[in-house]
């Protein structure tokens, strides 16, 4: 057995041929079976080149390529593919995209910029911004995508009038990207899959690239990464995916848990490997995992098992309004920092919504406790740094209309939005890109003297600074042109608090850095790949989690947040009905409540040593207090709610760790605002639904 395998790790490291199912529980250690399985291949002779490793996050795919290198020895002449999946279809799309009549040297849309793509195509139908926004626009069409719902099919699954209205800008929106080169985040996919439906000789050739195919975080596939894995694997069908189903929580940008539950349908000689034995949390915190999400009726049968013996029954905190819950949340939280029994890092706040923050970081503050909040926004969603981009991405790729009108006046050259849109509409008519008029812009009907001038040497600004890319460093060549065009001067206009302006300014420079060390890694690297590389890299994590996560600080973050993430202690707050499970979860039933609660098992599963649900018996709505409804999931967690399926599944947890008896120690909290203690008894849920109302007594 290989040096930390248990059994079941091993028995999926030294599979080497055929379709695997490796379905990995919270905790049982997926991304060790993943690498020493990859470095067995390499040892049993297959070339590290022909082994491609799909995950969902730049830090994933990092640290498999990092501990495969560990494993192997770092001298070997070629390494692996090991990406995330929209990292894999740009490398396939730059050899093949040109068959879909894109430019090899396409470009990469930002949020910003298909906002205004958006923008513009909601305008040519008449639709104002109080009835669609852009935003809510691009929303939509990635929802479409996702779905692989083309523009000509939008119209058909609309349901309703704003969708409708959508499925109309839908077409406009994409026309508007092709025509300059250009693809979003979500057509990264769809593209690679319309690619391999469509031509059969490029999906040959991609196919021919690799004799291996492993896939982490299969429960979180949406149809286009399902088809794309399926037809690269279909021919040698060495395809080992590696999940968990009881912890599928995308459903809402697309994921199905229905590629993992089906997995020995479409690969019926496939082999299934367990990974069962849980080396984070304590076998109390299992036990309630395991009596939790068992109430899921379609899932694979497996059951946790802690490695652990040690720690204390979970706790249950019902608080009697949601201020007295944050109270006691922070309190605890203070009292274990002044006591040293805990630094602030250890400590996760976890919440289902957007909203119930509010309430602990104003405590946290009070305490004087630090604190991160998970989500914020990206460095690259800054203003300053978009308008730095678009210029980056113009000079790099001629065609980008998109980048084009956001720079063409930023900082002011006299050239008006009226001007712009005459140009567009000339581009338009004459199928060219609005970059190529440029030159001749006198000859555009209505565009005055001053306008043209200042398009011209717009135009000319663009193509020296392409020029000098050719031979001479990035960052110097940037550095130069930020200066030239005098973008500090615009943001001490456009920002005159000093401190705002300087701030705006470190962030220009930041880019600046970036792209330095970029070039130190790459000696030869081109812009594009730079714009590529970050792009990628900001839509693929989303949010910098582990560089907030470094400092000393209390993490607060949604459950969806937290996947991938441990903690020594976990608070998990506001288990009561609307919050978790969501409002539109209760309204939809079935599998929206299944995937709320596979949601619940991820909140106590990040937890190691500490859990603490709690829930407010009372918030306000509208100025006044109303009660709330306790969460099923505690009862379910608990052992005490009714379900056939569910009593089969218990049976089976007590028959193999026993009866543990009561799962969590329920105590009441004092209610600051009221000066006193609350005593409360919660019901269970009626007919599966929900709780009964709290009593107090």
């Amino acid at each position: 057995m290989a040096q930390g395998l248990n059994a079941a790790q091993q028995e999926a490291v030294e599979t080497l041929s055929g379709p695997l199912l490796v379905l990995a529980g919270a905790g049982t250690g997926k991304t060790r079976v993943v690498t020493y399985r990859i470095a067995n291949l390499i040892r049993h002779g297959v070339a590290p080149e022909r082994i491609l490793a799909v995950t969902f996050t730049n830090k994933a795919a990092g640290e498999m390529q990092e501990r495969a290198g560990a494993l192997l020895g770092k001298r070997r002449p070629t390494k692996p593919e090991i990406s995330t999946f929209h990292s894999l279809c740009v490398r396939i799309l730059r050899r093949q995209i040109t068959r879909l009549g894109y430019p090899a040297e396409f470009s990469i849309c930002d949020r910003g910029d298909q906002e205004s793509v958006a923008r513009t195509a909601l305008q040519e139908i008449d639709v104002a911004q109080e009835t669609l926004k852009p935003g809510d626009l691009v929303n939509q069409i990635s929802r479409w995508k996702s779905a692989s719902v083309r523009p000509a099919q939008a119209s058909a699954v609309a349901r309703t009038d704003k969708e409708h209205l959508a499925a109309a800008a839908y077409r406009r929106y994409q026309n508007a990207l092709k025509a300059s080169g250009a693809l979003d985040f979500d057509d990264l996919l769809l593209c690679t899959e319309e690619l391999f439906e469509k031509h059969a000789e490029a999906l040959a050739e991609e196919r021919a690239r690799f004799r291996h195919l492993l896939v982490d975080e299969y429960q979180d596939t949406n149809g286009s990464q399902y088809r794309i894995i399926k037809a690269l694997a279909s021919a040698h069908r060495n395809l080992c995916v590696v999940g968990d189903d009881d912890q599928s929580i995308y459903g809402w940008r697309g994921a199905e848990v229905a590629h993992i539950l089906r997995f020995r349908r479409d690969w019926p000689e496939a082999k299934v490997v367990r990974l069962e034995d849980n080396y984070r949390s304590t076998a109390e915190i299992i036990a309630l995992a395991n009596r939790l999400i068992v109430f899921n009726k379609e899932r694979h049968d497996k059951v946790l098992r802690a490695s652990r013996r040690d720690g204390g029954k979970p706790k249950l905190w019902q608080c009697d309004t949601a201020e007295a819950e944050a109270h006691a949340v922070v309190e605890e939280i203070r009292r274990q920092i002044f006591q040293r029994e805990a630094q602030p890092r250890d400590i996760a706040i976890l919440f289902r919504t957007n909203q119930q923050p509010r309430l602990f970081e104003q405590e946290l503050r009070r305490e004087k406790i630090p604190y991160v909040l998970m989500g914020s926004r990206s460095f690259y969603d800054r203003k300053e740094v978009r308008d730095v981009l678009a210029y980056l991405k113009l000079l790099a790729h001629p065609s980008d209309d998109v980048s084009l009108r956001r720079i063409i006046n930023l900082p002011p050259r006299g050239i008006t939005q009226s001007t712009v849109e005459k140009l567009t509409a000339a581009a338009t008519s004459a199928r060219k890109s609005s970059g190529e008029l440029l030159s001749t812009a006198r000859e555009i009907a209505g565009v005055s003297g001053p306008a043209a001038t200042a398009m011209e040497r717009f135009g000319q600004l663009i193509a020296r600074y392409r020029q000098r890319l050719q031979g001479e460093p990035l960052a110097e060549v940037v550095t130069d042109l930020v200066r030239e065009i005098r973008y500090e001067d615009e943001l001490t206009r456009m920002y005159k608090d000093p401190n705002e302006a300087i701030t705006r300014w470190n962030a220009v420079q930041e880019v600046v850095n970036s792209l330095a060390e970029f070039q130190q890694r790459n000696k030869s690297g081109k812009l594009s790949q730079f714009l590529e590389e970050i792009l990628l890299a900001d839509r693929d994590d989303e949010d910098d989690k582990e560089t907030k996560l470094e400092r000393n600080a209390v993490a607060l973050m949604t459950l969806h947040a937290a996947k991938g993430l441990e903690f020594p202690q976990v608070f998990l707050v506001g288990m009561e009905e609307g919050f978790l499970p969501h409002i539109r979860s209760i309204k939809e039933e079935g599998s929206a409540i299944d995937e709320e609660r596979r949601l619940c098992y991820v909140g106590v599963t990040r937890a190691r040593d500490r859990l603490t649900i709690s829930l407010a018996l009372s918030r306000m709505k509208w100025g006044k207090p109303r009660p709330t409804i306790p969460s099923r999931f505690l009862f379910e967690m608990q052992g005490k709610a009714d379900s056939p399926q569910a009593r089969m599944a218990l049976a089976r947890i007590v028959e193999e760790f026993g009866d543990k008896g009561e799962t969590m120690q329920v105590e009441t909290r004092v209610d600051r605002a009221g000066g006193g203690e609350v005593t409360t008894e919660a019901r269970r849920p009626r007919s599966g639904r929900g709780a009964g109302k709290p009593r107090r007594r």
